[in-house]
């Protein structure tokens, strides 16, 4: 680490499900420092299996605080030892897996503005959580709070409309609304509410972080047209519950300068800004540059899209986010859970296997399938809600099979043809190509 000693630099700092990971970038966006710390492997201690524990009840699903913690301790520890200079870094910001939150007690805000530079976080972090282990986005235990909130305000169309999404389990707002109604006693002794990116801030910031607007945009809570929580909402989840989570901020905010604690323990300068984190889906949007009339496609285990809109309109399906880049503007987002596992499956069942052989039938066979269609969904899909594979002729008739060739074709096309359409339906505008190339410029990350 020795040559880059006199880098000026930035930190990125990402709070995922699986591992807390740092990267140092310098002036030129070089990115000469990069380290992690996967819980399954190297916390083995809190016992978690992909960084999450499942419940007896397969639908509720939590994350230890305190493993995210000492993650972070960890981390820094080992870049102190490899002789990182701390003394460079100008600013430091972050994402976190959007929609798990975290419970800070009665007495934390103290804990965080006295810590201790000779102790490790977690060490003086033991007693400032009400609850121990946070729900997560994996969580799908809150149906009925979900539809309790749906029904205050009006129907889940009237909500998205308030709020970017109809009700889902894992937004915050049902998650507390949950912890309220079942552990109203833990409600109470909770003086502040964090999402993971802001909680991840506060740790930096050595106080309580607002939450941005962009994270702050999943949590069924957040007015998205005027940037406010939503008091219909609020008073649906839980009382008291605009205290507890704080002023929002737009997520360029510089929200303070680094604690005390980490000058004196690592070095940092006592200037160094911390931006407000954001969750990672609109850290994704930021991270890919995106501008207006970009599409970013991820094709993962779920295919997600990443859309830049200016005249959102919001829908049953898919979501719609304050835009962490322009705050102007919006942010959509659309996930299929039938991506790349069903992809993979098609290509055993019919390409022996092969990406070439698949590639080879995408070759032979023309744009348009000669009007032959077909929607794969062998696990319940998220956008729409639906089961099965179906398969149409040019002739509109349902088909129980294509020939091998076909069918490739027909699982990429189906699949790209639902994007648009469910991108159309955010309010997202496809135009007409151009000679030379296309009005829309689309950004493919495949995993």
């Amino acid at each position: 680490m020795a040559e880059h000693a006199a880098r000026r630099c930035c930190l990125g700092w990402d709070f995922s499900t699986q591992q807390v990971k740092v990267v140092a970038v310098d002036a030129e966006l070089n990115v000469f420092y990069e380290d992690s710390v996967l819980f399954d492997r190297d916390l083995l201690e809190f016992g978690t299996q992909g960084g999450v524990h499942v419940h007896e009840d397969g639908l509720t699903v939590t994350s230890p605080v305190l493993m995210w913690v000492q993650a972070l301790d960890i981390i820094l520890e080992k870049m102190k030892a490899s002789g990182f200079d701390f003394s460079q870094v100008l600013a430091l910001s972050g994402a976190g897996q959007q929609h798990g939150s975290v419970y800070w007690k009665a007495g934390a805000s103290q804990v965080l503005t006295s810590l201790s530079p000779d102790l490790l976080l977690h060490e003086q972090l033991q007693a400032c959580f009400s609850i121990r282990d946070c729900p997560v986005w994996m969580d799908s235990s809150t149906t009925a709070q979900c539809r309790q909130l749906e029904a205050t305000v009006g129907g889940a169309q009237a909500l998205s409309c308030l709020t970017g999404s109809r009700a889902y389990e894992r937004f915050t707002g049902n998650q507390i609304a949950k912890l309220y109604q079942q552990n109203p006693e833990a409600y109470s002794h909770t003086e502040r509410i964090s999402l993971v990116s802001s909680f991840a801030a506060s740790l930096f910031l050595g106080s309580h972080s607002p939450i941005d607007y962009s994270d702050g945009s999943g949590m069924n809570l957040l007015r998205i047209q005027d940037k406010v929580w939503s008091q219909a909402c609020l008073g649906a989840c839980a009382p008291h519950l605009e205290e507890k989570l704080g002023l929002p901020v737009p997520s360029c905010s510089v929200v303070g300068a680094i604690s005390s604690y980490f000058v004196q323990r690592y070095g940092f300068p006592p200037g160094c800004k911390v931006v407000a984190f954001t969750g990672d889906n609109p850290a994704s949007l930021a991270g890919m540059r995106l501008e207006e009339g970009d599409i970013a496609v991820s094709l993962g285990t779920s295919d997600t899209l990443f859309l830049w809109l200016q005249e959102p309109t919001p829908t049953l399906e898919g979501h719609i986010f304050c835009n962490p880049v322009d705050p102007q503007h919006y942010m959509g987002l659309l996930c299929f859970k039938n991506g790349s596992l069903m992809r993979e499956k098609i290509r055993d069942e019919l390409a022996s296997s092969s990406w070439s052989e698949f590639s080879k039938a995408l070759q032979s066979t023309e744009m348009g399938n000669s009007g032959n269609l077909g929607f794969y969904f062998d696990v319940m899909e998220i956008t729409p809600e639906i089961i099965g594979r179906h398969r149409f002729s040019a002739e509109n008739h349902e088909v129980s099979a294509f020939p091998w060739d076909v069918e490739i074709r027909a699982l990429i096309e189906g699949q790209f043809m639902a994007k648009k359409i469910h991108a159309e339906g955010l309010g997202y505008r496809v135009t007409a190509s151009l000679p030379g190339g296309c009005e829309t410029e689309m950004w493919t990350c495949v995993h």
